[in-house]
């Protein structure tokens, strides 16, 4: 070993500890071993050959020339056509514990073969790695009681995140670009960098890649907290024929931006598919069950909701807090946060014949940035030209919609002080919501509204 390469690898070691390096290396002499003993490198054949259906052959490709890239031995040095221990010790490094310029120089080699790409081919190397996160979560069994059945279409949802990621790409002048002149436009070593440092979640989707598809750095702690952002723990019980309307990639990206105790897991409360369309449904399940995810298709196949950070409660006064968000899912995926100009997060009434009855979330009165109508089967969405509360625009097609399907998600674990209180029915516990049920007939239905709980019997 080179004195130069030596201070490069050496500065780059001390980020890791002496088991990480024994496990990286121990990762590289495995991928040797399977081929040829005796070599200490490996070209891209190989390597592909070592790896097997760990990865698909695209992501393979572009992680062997992102370890080709890493040059331990100086500036100076060509390039070979093989990659060694001391390259793949380094790559590793720099994508769990680099900075932004490291990760960025990775990036551009792992897209292009020059300094400069292009948006298009951003884009494309988005999508290969997206689903090549889906691809090591499913193979690896992590995917914590998801499954491609049960959501909806990945391939359209991995195009749609990449679009939503690429759009935080900025040229080096710094202005926003849109469709074919984003595709179209260059960017530079620094641009990626940048991009890098305000859009992590690239930088979480290459090292879950990088360490399922090469079985290494498992036990780090980046791990464990990519894992716990990446994918809510969703345990189906009775539920095992629902289909979400969400995608895994569409929920990988919600969850991304949920409160970090909010992420571990999710329960389904409600579902059109399951508990039909009925708003005293709606609120039996809602109520009392802590901070939630509301996601609905209008009948043009929009898809979108919002996110209630604290619990629903059915009274004639706005509720919740500045985590909350409204977001569109499909056919743009998307976030869109507290303004501060007014204190309208969450909104749920009933039986009043002053007040606006149903499901409500920023703008205001009569015009809601999303809105349920207690009449079940319509709602708005107003924004001329945006939500005052959230600052998003119109999130389904037409302002007044009609409901195609909705479902409703809990967020992490129920709170302690609504655990004692969720003993009782929510029917019993909630006046206001009995008296709802009685107005529509249903004051026998509390039985199916008291098996909440049914998805805790099964593990994923």
């Amino acid at each position: 070993m080179g004195n130069a390469e030596s201070g490069v690898l050496q500065k780059r070691l001390a980020r890791v500890s002496p088991a990480e390096t024994a496990d990286i290396q121990r990762s590289f002499e495995n991928l040797c071993r399977v081929k040829n003993s005796s070599k200490k490198s490996l070209g891209l054949a190989a390597f592909q050959d070592s790896i097997g259906s760990s990865l698909s052959r695209a992501m393979s490709e572009r992680i062997f020339r992102g370890i080709q890239s890493e040059n331990a031995a100086g500036k100076t040095s060509p390039a070979t056509s093989e990659i060694s221990k001391e390259q793949f010790t380094l790559f590793v490094i720099d994508i769990f514990r680099g900075t932004a310029d490291e990760k960025g120089a990775i990036a551009i080699h792992m897209m292009s073969s020059t300094e400069e790409v292009t948006g298009g081919q951003v884009q494309q190397f988005l999508e290969d790695l997206i689903s090549a996160v889906v691809y090591v979560l499913r193979c690896n069994n992590a995917l914590r009681g998801w499954s491609l059945e049960s959501t909806s279409d990945c391939e359209s949802g991995t195009a749609i995140l990449a679009t939503q990621l690429l759009s935080q790409l900025r040229p080096a002048g710094g202005q926003t670009l849109e469709g074919a002149e984003r595709l179209g436009s260059s960017y530079t070593p620094a641009c990626i960098a940048d991009w890098l440092y305000k859009a992590p979640m690239v930088s979480v989707f290459l090292r879950t890649v990088v360490m399922l598809g090469l079985s290494l750095m498992k036990e780090s702690t980046e791990y464990q907290l990519d894992l716990g952002s990446l994918v809510p723990k969703y345990k189906k019980g009775k539920t095992s024929s629902f289909r979400s309307l969400l995608d895994l990639p569409s929920i990988m990206f919600l969850n991304s931006h949920l409160p970090t105790d909010m992420q571990l897991r999710w329960r389904l409360l409600f579902s059109t598919q399951i508990h039909g369309e009925s708003f005293s449904q709606l609120c039996g399940h809602l109520v009392d069950q802590g901070p939630s995810l509301l996601v609905l298709r209008d009948s043009d196949g929009f898809i979108f909701g919002g996110f209630a950070s604290q619990n629903w409660e059915v009274k004639p006064q706005f509720q919740g807090d500045s985590r909350c968000f409204l977001f569109s899912a499909y056919p743009r995926l998307d976030i869109y946060t507290y303004t501060g100009y007014n204190d309208h997060y969450m909104y749920l009434n009933h039986g009043q014949q002053t007040m606006p009855n149903g499901l409500g979330m920023g703008g205001q009165h009569e015009y809601f940035g999303l809105w349920i109508d207690s009449n079940f089967g319509k709602g708005h969405s107003k924004a001329k030209p945006r939500c005052t509360t959230y600052n998003s625009p119109q999130l389904s097609a037409k302002e007044d919609f009609t409901i195609d399907a909705l479902e409703v998600w809990a967020l992490g674990e129920l709170p302690e002080s609504l655990q004692a209180k969720n003993k009782k029915s929510v029917l019993d516990a909630d006046p206001e919501v009995q008296a709802l049920l009685e107005m529509t007939g249903k004051t026998r239905q509390s039985d199916g509204l008291r098996d909440k709980d049914d998805d805790d019997d099964e593990e994923s």
